[in-house]
């Protein structure tokens, strides 16, 4: 039986890149599992640069743009700015989420909330990384909140990549296969996965499953958390062909297995 599933995407203004990779997951997921169909529906919240100020007031934003996608029926609303989240502090994606999740009910759309921000802590602890080493495009003040952020859900980062690029327009253009050889410069020795990309504007997509083979660890991004976090709240199989080991058919099938045995 064929299903069409509306996602909403709440995105900052100057994002160009969440409304490309989270559509090219899930059509590349068709070509396994063509009877789920996706469309993509966004709502924007203003921003350019990428600062604790301009953050905290787009989030401000957010609101407005859970009840206008609520108005399309969605079945599944994704705030899609990881730093937005983390750099309100430590357990924040909690209260936004439920926050987001009641504007949308009271308008009569009973759907999962999730964020970038809490998909990527959920997408590490699913795959039972206990250290990761990660990448950002952020100046060093922000990827330090990223880190204290993850580090506060109980996940150690034993190294940190800062492209130091404020300009959000400018994040969104960088090349991602140039991440094949940045990796090159970071220190992996003691992680168990790799953030290829902890922000939801850098692209990573392209350079995932490469730098996967290259460090032979498993590697995630904030956005393939999310699709998995999408998927997997509406009870849909989290697999996406070539996007890392977390949308991969060997974890899914990992996965089942534990379930298997825990029942046993």
């Amino acid at each position: 039986m064929k299903k069409d599933y509306r996602l909403g995407l709440i995105v900052p203004s100057s994002n160009t890149t969440m409304e490309r990779e989270i559509p090219a997951m899930l059509q590349a997921r068709q070509q396994i599992i063509p009877e789920e169909t996706f469309t993509f529906h966004s709502s924007r919240m203003r921003m350019m640069h990428v600062t604790k100020e301009e953050l905290a007031k787009m989030d401000t934003e957010s609101d407005r743009c859970a009840l206008e996608l609520s108005d399309a029926r969605c079945d599944a609303l994704a705030y899609a700015c990881l730093v937005a989240i983390m750099s309100q502090g430590a357990g924040y994606h909690c209260l936004s989420e439920n926050r987001l999740s009641g504007i949308a009910k009271e308008n009569g759309t009973d759907v999962p909330v999730i964020s970038s921000a809490g998909a990527l802590i959920d997408g590490i602890q699913a795959i039972n990384a206990k250290k990761v080493a990660i990448v950002t495009p952020y100046m060093k003040p922000l990827t330090k909140m990223v880190v204290d952020y993850i580090e506060s859900a109980g996940i150690q980062v034993v190294d940190s990549i800062s492209l130091e690029v404020s300009d959000n327009l400018a994040v969104g253009r960088l090349d991602p296969l140039n991440l094949i050889n940045i990796v090159d410069n970071l220190n992996i020795t003691n992680a168990d996965a790799v953030v290829l990309s902890a922000c939801v504007q850098m692209q990573s997509l392209p350079a995932i499953q490469k730098v996967q083979e290259k460090l032979n660890v498993p590697v995630l991004s904030a956005a393939t958390s999310t699709v998995y976090k999408l998927l997997t709240s509406l009870d849909l199989k989290p697999v996406v062909p070539n996007a890392g080991y977390l949308l991969s058919e060997e974890f899914y099938a990992k996965q089942q297995l534990d379930k298997s045995s825990s029942i046993v």
